[in-house]
């Protein structure tokens, strides 16, 4: 997938006539990758391949609901299912040609509608756009599909709305993913992303807290956005394509006296030195909530049974 980083780049992205066919496209988050999503995006795919044409996601980086929260001490940001590294992957896996990166700031948030339209989609001379039956954008979110619809007409771009997707009877959103994640009921999240909800980073140098109570661990890099999982986790593992048992603790570590979230974890039967590399944790069960303990040796002796047990979860 080729990556158009912001408006600023559009113009060197039209002078290298990248796009020569029909052009299909959508706008969203696109946090997960849903089935929700990827109905949207199917159906785009779709119209590319009756025209034997292209397609197109414009996201924005951070998400509203972030840029928003952040501005406010008193909100807290809503949880990211994934990072949008992760999401780049997984649009370009599903076979998406192009994608516009925005950044989400004063300047993007304060275009009016109209504006949104003609410095954003009008110049990529789109033959259809297909948008979510909740999309609305531009200031105080007053654009919505009507709008579009009749900028669609005006220059014969087909603009069409997709039909809530629900699953169980209730609409697949991300947020009912972060819910059902953060409720530690995996089986509904892996059923509405169409996958198992992993998490994917490169392992970092931490403290080497881990070495000094026989327990050493993967410290991987996190994203500023805050993740939906937390406590201590029977987990499993992909490194170069091998698959490890595992536990993990996503948290501040308050024993240690951590101030900053940590995902570390500890690959059971595993010595290797794997710095730099990118692990995938696939979350199987939540142990416990993460605690604060007297001192090491407490720690170790609960670390030691959470391993006992997560060994049995994971045999299941």
């Amino acid at each position: 997938m080729y990556l158009i980083r912001g408006k600023h780049n559009l113009d060197f992205f039209k002078a290298q006539d990248f796009i020569k066919e029909p052009l299909h496209g959508t706008i969203g988050n696109f946090d997960g990758m849903h089935l929700g999503h990827q109905a949207i995006l199917s159906n785009i795919k779709n119209s590319a391949i009756e025209t034997n044409g292209k397609t197109v996601v414009f996201f924005t980086e951070p998400h509203a609901s972030e840029f928003f929260a952040s501005m406010k001490s008193n909100d807290e940001v809503p949880p990211r299912l994934c990072p949008w590294r992760e999401k780049f992957k997984l649009l370009d896996n599903f076979g998406i040609d192009f994608g516009f990166f925005l950044k989400f700031n004063n300047s993007l948030r304060q275009m009016t509608p109209e504006e949104f339209i003609q410095n954003i989609l009008a110049p990529m001379k789109l033959s259809s756009l297909t948008i979510g039956d909740d999309f609305r954008f531009g200031v105080n979110r007053q654009g919505d599909f009507n709008l579009l619809h009749r900028w669609g007409i005006n220059n014969n771009i087909e603009v069409s709305n997709t039909e809530t997707f629900k699953y169980l009877d209730e609409r697949v959103s991300s947020t009912r993913i972060r819910k059902a994640v953060s409720e530690n009921n995996f089986d509904l999240a892996n059923d509405l992303l169409g996958r198992r909800y992993t998490f994917s980073g490169k392992i970092v140098h931490g403290q080497h807290l881990g070495r000094t109570i026989d327990v050493p661990t993967a410290n991987l890099w996190l994203p500023k956005q805050k993740l939906p999982i937390s406590g201590v986790y029977a987990v499993q593992c992909m490194l170069n394509g091998a698959l490890l048992d595992g536990i993990a603790n996503m948290g501040i570590r308050p024993t240690v006296g951590g101030t900053m979230p940590v995902l570390e974890v500890h690959l059971f039967n595993f010595s290797q030195d794997i710095y730099a590399q990118r692990l995938e944790v696939d979350f199987r069960h939540k142990i416990r909530e993460e605690k604060k303990f007297k001192n090491l040796d407490m720690l170790k002796s609960q670390i030691k049974k959470d391993i006992a047990l997560a060994k049995t979860l994971l045999q299941k």
